[in-house]
């Protein structure tokens, strides 16, 4: 009988077997979730770094709104996706899709740069609503059926 295809039976297998897999999952995603942000903050109509070492709140809520969005879908992808490639491709589409909408909110929301830059605080917090149910939306659409 062919042991070599079952999997293993002690702590010790399972660790060395699926610890290395998670890992690599986990890196792909966090590196995704990294340059997302960091796309995120380049793109959007307002400087973060800037305004968070000023102490802006609204700033903050906006970023921290942007990071939680992000990584909805990703874990999403890494609870239901295998193959590494899958993860890419659709923690990609993930990101560029929250891009999309950080693109279209700022196009509706008019003035929102000024009252953010101004630590208005209510201007962020339907900017981080969108987000994150954005975020939501995208990762049941990424769950396969």
């Amino acid at each position: 009988m062919d042991t070599t295809a079952q999997a293993p039976t002690t702590v010790f297998g399972a660790l060395s077997y699926g610890l290395p897999a998670l890992l690599l999952h986990f890196g792909l995603v966090l590196g995704l979730l990294m340059i997302g942000i960091f796309v995120y903050m380049a793109v959007t109509p307002f400087r973060e770094r800037e305004l968070l070492r000023a102490g802006n709140v609204a700033a903050a809520t906006v970023l921290g709104g942007a990071l939680v969005a992000l990584a909805i879908p990703l874990a999403a992808l890494l609870a239901t996706t295998g193959p590494l490639l899958d993860i890419l491709v659709w923690g990609v589409v993930a990101v560029i899709l929250q891009l999309v909408t950080v693109g279209i909110l700022s196009l509706l929301m008019r003035g929102m740069r000024t009252m953010i830059e101004a630590g208005q605080v209510a201007a962020a917090i339907p900017l981080v609503a969108a987000q994150i149910s954005i975020g939501l939306m995208n990762a049941a659409v990424m769950v396969p059926v």
